[in-house]
């Protein structure tokens, strides 16, 4: 792993915690906290919903992947993937070349039960829209070998604070 390299990877689902956790991490390892969700509202210039919405998903994944490649070769700190960024191929392999470097990803599994509290299914969601928790139990299928097959660890998050998950993480990336 180079020092252009992440400290740590977060993927995982919509409201598996990954930016929350990823905050407090990277408080915790004294380093800076990147989501590529974020990356890509800059590179579109408005919300993720708007860019869905005004030039469709193929555009946004598009932009996601730009993003994503960009925070894997040079962001130092904790970076968190959007819930879907894992399934492009360029992305997997990045993410498998970037663990087999030493890099660190980890899976935020969580429920739908515990999910839907945290992500309240709104319209900021877009792939949620219509019927959103049959959307994420769908989506959650779909994705899930792949979080599991690209993860170096995964953490729980069924009934545990972004705190506690942080805990976890922290212990297991300091061993």
């Amino acid at each position: 792993m180079t020092d252009a390299q992440p400290r740590l990877v977060l993927i995982g689902p919509p409201g598996s915690g990954k930016t929350t956790v990823g905050t407090i991490l990277a408080r915790r390892l004294a380093t800076g906290f990147r989501d590529t969700d974020a990356d890509v509202e800059e590179l579109a210039g408005k919300s993720v919903a708007d860019v869905f919405v005004e030039d469709g998903e193929p555009h946004f994944r598009e932009l996601e992947r730009e993003a994503v490649t960009t925070a894997l070769a040079t962001h130092a700190g904790v970076l968190a993937l959007g819930g879907g960024a894992v399934m492009d191929a360029h992305t997997q392999s990045a993410l498998v070349g970037y663990a087999a470097g030493g890099g660190v990803v980890v899976f935020l599994d969580v429920s739908l039960a515990h999910a839907a509290p945290r992500v309240g299914f709104n319209q900021a969601r877009p792939l949620l829209v219509g019927n959103p928790r049959a959307r994420w139990a769908e989506l959650m299928e779909a994705r899930r070998p792949t979080y599991e097959r690209l993860a170096t660890l995964r953490v729980h998050s069924d009934g545990r604070t972004a705190h506690e998950m942080a805990d976890q993480i922290h212990q297991e990336v300091q061993a």
